[in-house]
């Protein structure tokens, strides 16, 4: 069994927790820091994201087309569907000579309240460009384009991009394709089943300088780049992603994935962790990436008092009384990791 990664308090009692998996590996992929079963299979997710635009990037499609680093970053985001998201978006669609229609990811309302309830006191539905993923299947269908592919089977799974995905994500994670499960997600796109070591691998890789070849390391630097000059892009706002990122740009990039998946690349220190909630709850997730991200040793308590709600924060009930808080447990991470 799993250890308890996160405790919620009502009162001085212990009420409900959520147990999970940490695993943290250094440059050369040896584990330095760990809790839990780091062979523990999951699906990574949205945190796959980085990893899925690889090949558009790498190739040079995304240059070609004239992508700017806003639109870049964007289709690594799990965004809120704000106005500025939308407008991304949709400028990305534009340049592949596409439109809103071409969007497979299926309609959902902004993650940002008051986006979602502007839509609602228009009188108008959610469209697939206000999904989370719309700025991937921009990227997608961009990469189709330019390769001269259909459009209208993009996220098949052996759609020739989905192909090419799948098989960069298995030398990234250094799991073979046939022993990846394949899955829908959410936005239903392709998604693959890997142990949490091997996605903390990945991560670590999407910052090392000697893996793979020369067009995945500068696509990987591309990247990284996009979403530090735009962390805005990569969640929205009041989102742990953009927040860590405006904080913490110069070390690490982070990025959230469903069912309790947090993952991060130190790219100074080329480390990579991931964080796999057994339950899936989504805050859980927060609250160890931050405490993982204090315990670095590489930030001062004035950098990182501006994420202190997502390490402890109190729980309140309908007439905004505090009755409890949620925090990591003390037995983790107790000591500077690095």
């Amino acid at each position: 069994m799993n250890p308890i990664l996160v405790e919620v308090y009502r009162g001085k009692v212990l009420e409900s927790f959520h147990r999970g998996v940490v695993c943290i590996v250094d440059r050369d992929g040896k584990i330095i820091y760990q809790e839990g079963n780091v062979q523990q299979v999951c699906y990574p997710r949205s945190a796959l994201k980085f990893f899925q635009q690889i090949p558009f990037v790498s190739s040079g499609a995304a240059e070609a087309i004239g992508l700017t680093e806003e639109e870049i970053a964007v289709t690594c985001g799990s965004h809120n569907g704000e106005d500025q998201h939308v407008q991304v978006v949709d400028s990305i669609l534009k340049k592949a000579g596409l439109d809103r229609s071409a969007l497979k990811c299926g309609p959902q309302f902004p993650s940002h309240r008051k986006t979602a309830n502007a839509l609602i006191a228009a009188g108008k539905k959610p469209e697939a460009i206000h999904n989370n993923c719309s700025g991937k299947h921009a990227g997608f269908l961009a990469y189709s384009v330019y390769l001269g592919y259909a459009t209208d089977n993009y996220i098949d799974p052996n759609h020739p991009v989905q192909k090419e995905i799948r098989s960069l994500t298995s030398a990234f994670h250094d799991v073979p394709e046939n022993q990846m499960e394949i899955a829908l997600d959410g936005c239903s796109a392709p998604i693959y089943s890997i142990p949490v070591y091997n996605q903390a691998l990945a991560y670590m890789r999407l910052s090392h300088p000697d893996f793979g070849n020369e067009s995945w390391r500068k696509a990987c630097k591309t990247l990284i780049q996009a979403a530090r000059n735009h962390p805005m892009m990569i969640a929205g706002t009041g989102r742990y992603c953009t927040d860590l990122i405006a904080t913490a740009e110069k070390e690490l990039i982070g990025k959230t994935g469903a069912e309790g998946i947090y993952s991060l690349s130190f790219h100074k220190k080329i480390i990579g962790a991931t964080i796999k909630i057994d339950d899936g709850k989504m805050l859980p997730q927060y609250n160890v990436a931050q405490k993982l991200v204090g315990k670095s040793g590489l930030f001062s308590a004035e950098e990182l008092a501006q994420l202190h709600s997502y390490l402890c924060a109190p729980i309140t009930n309908f007439n905004k009384w505090e009755t409890g808080h949620i925090q990591v447990a003390d037995s983790i991470l107790t000591k500077n990791w690095l």
